[in-house]
């Protein structure tokens, strides 16, 4: 079985005194009824030969429809997920509208066996969350890249 990577890009902000993430929430029919737990940093899939940091940036905008803003990006190190795959990632300080934000789409067949194909979008919302709300609305095995951030941050 190949290894499956992706890089992503946590994008925070400092507001009113306290950090926010922004955390971008799965589209299709299959997560539409999933919100806590399901939450992820926008990353998507590493091809061979690619430069992971340049993947997470693609990705980005793929998936928020902006930039990665400009400015100093700060490793966060890598994670693996429940099913195996290991997510590379970078903190950047930024700040997008959420309600700008518009991701690429994907198709699949929907209702399963219909035969028919419905176009849905990979992200359908992103949104800034406090830390402690961002902890509980991502997957578990993403929390660590939240605490690596705020670890960062306070300087530890």
């Amino acid at each position: 079985m190949a290894l499956r990577v992706s890089a992503g890009i946590l994008l925070y902000r400092r507001s009113g005194g306290r950090v926010e993430v922004l955390l971008a929430h799965p589209g299709g029919p299959y997560f539409e009824a999933k919100d806590l737990g399901h939450w992820t940093i926008p990353k998507g899939e590493v091809d061979v030969g690619e430069e992971l940091e340049a993947v997470a940036r693609r990705e980005f905008e793929e998936e928020t429809g902006h930039r990665v803003p400009d400015g100093a990006t700060a490793p966060l190190g890598a994670i693996v997920q429940k099913g195996g795959k290991t997510v590379h990632a970078w903190a950047v300080e930024g700040d997008l509208d959420p309600a700008l934000a518009a991701s690429n789409t994907f198709e699949v067949e929907w209702p399963p066996r219909s035969g028919r194909r419905q176009t849905f979008p990979e992200i359908d919302r992103v949104a800034w969350l406090g830390l402690d709300d961002a902890r509980r609305a991502v997957k578990s095995t993403q929390v660590p890249l939240i605490d690596r951030l705020e670890e960062r941050l306070s300087g530890a």
